[in-house]
């Protein structure tokens, strides 16, 4: 099956950045956390071949098949795992790995996701306010909507999305609601983009909004606080970690704990500040150029 015409092609985030510093090398074990369509995934098993093994992780079951069909044509020392990086303990207990000699966490959303209008991530195409990367399990972005107060809206959207607008948009939301069923992400981006003022920002309008309600969805922040939590543990000396975050919030809690797990010597700092994508890079592809990327090596 042709990967382009599947739709599963996804352009990996600065691939050369990530390869210089989390040094994959043949026989070793590398856990990526996200392997989503196997973009950074291929690349790391083409470098620890042929007696290495990549253990992927992904919420999504629908990509999994298919990356694990990609990746195999590459090598078939590869283990997928259908969970929450959160839940990184549980899958290394599963593969037979107590440690790993490097973690790669892009915290992005794919391509495959955000182009699928049914999945809701996008208000680019009009679909259900779905918003799940785990289909099988949790609440919709719908429900949410449908269901939340005026504060819980305008909080999600405050702290999630740092909306300003974040009050006006709860209520215009919470008054809609009550004529008509907010069901798909159309209505929803029309109703913000009705009541935010215009002005210089070049974003959509619903942006921040579309992403406060996905990191809610999948209660995001709390899985990265927890994973970032134990990944030590499981890390040989010498082990490097790379993490690419997306947006403040993410970049803050990876910052924060990176340095203090250099202060008691658990990480040796390998990026004093983030990485970011060369202009080049975000010429080819634009969703990368919120990126940040840090990393750290286990003492």
């Amino acid at each position: 099956m042709d990967e382009a015409a599947n739709g599963l092609l996804h352009e990996p985030v600065m691939v050369g950045k990530v390869t210089d510093l989390l040094r994959p090398q043949p026989g070793q074990i590398i856990l990526d956390c996200t392997a989503g369509g196997g973009g950074h995934s291929g690349m790391i098993l083409g470098k620890i071949k042929p007696d290495g093994l990549l253990i992927g992780i992904d919420k999504d079951s629908e990509i999994l098949a298919e990356t694990k069909r990609r990746l195999t044509t590459i090598d078939r020392r590869v283990k997928l795992y259908h969970a929450d990086y959160a839940d990184v303990d549980e899958v290394l207990r599963q593969a037979g790995v107590e440690k790993v000699h490097g973690v790669l966490l892009d915290l992005g959303v794919s391509s495959f996701q955000f182009d699928r209008a049914y999945r809701g991530f996008s208000f680019s195409k009009n679909g259900a306010l779905d918003m799940r990367m785990d289909q099988t399990q949790g609440i919709t972005a719908h429900e949410l909507i449908q269901k939340l107060s005026v504060q819980d809206l305008e909080k999600i959207f405050w702290v999630y999305g740092e909306e300003r607008w974040s009050r006006r948009i709860a209520r215009a939301i919470v008054k809609a609601r009550e004529t008509s069923d907010i069901a798909s992400t159309g209505q929803l981006a029309e109703i913000v983009a009705r009541v935010v003022p215009g002005g210089s920002d070049k974003i959509h309008p619903a942006t921040r909004v579309f992403q406060a309600l996905r990191i809610a969805v999948n209660r995001e922040l709390e899985s990265l606080e927890v994973f970032l939590d134990k990944i030590h543990n499981f890390m040989f000396p010498g082990a490097r970690i790379v993490v690419i975050s997306f947006h403040s919030l993410e970049d803050r809690l990876v910052k924060k704990d990176f340095h203090e797990k250099a202060n008691r010597n658990i990480y040796k700092l390998l990026t004093k500040k983030p990485l970011i994508p060369d202009d080049a890079e975000i010429g080819k592809n634009i969703r990368s150029r919120s990126a940040k990327l840090r990393a750290a090596e286990r003492i």
